[in-house]
């Protein structure tokens, strides 16, 4: 017996409990509260959906490469020489 089935079981004795002791003492029995939020997880079992296939790797040739490189330093060239003004 796992512990979340032990929790149920609990649960399901106060529950008994609490309808005895209404009845015992006269007043009506407590309506059962739902608990605000998310679900349990056992309650709402999702079937897993199909994953997407992933996408390919785009590689980066050596001459893109040395083009970006040398692009990013005339950028920082540039930000260099309005800081300087």
């Amino acid at each position: 017996m796992g512990v979340a089935e032990i929790l149920v079981s609990i649960d399901q004795e106060i529950a008994q409990l609490q309808q005895a002791r209404a009845l015992l003492s006269g007043g009506a029995a407590p309506v059962a509260k739902r608990k605000a939020g998310r679900p349990r997880k056992t309650a709402a079992v999702a079937t897993p959906a199909a994953k997407p296939a992933k996408k390919k790797k785009r590689n980066l040739s050596p001459e893109g490469r040395k083009r970006i490189a040398e692009a990013v330093k005339r950028r920082w060239a540039a930000q260099k020489a309005a800081a300087a003004k």
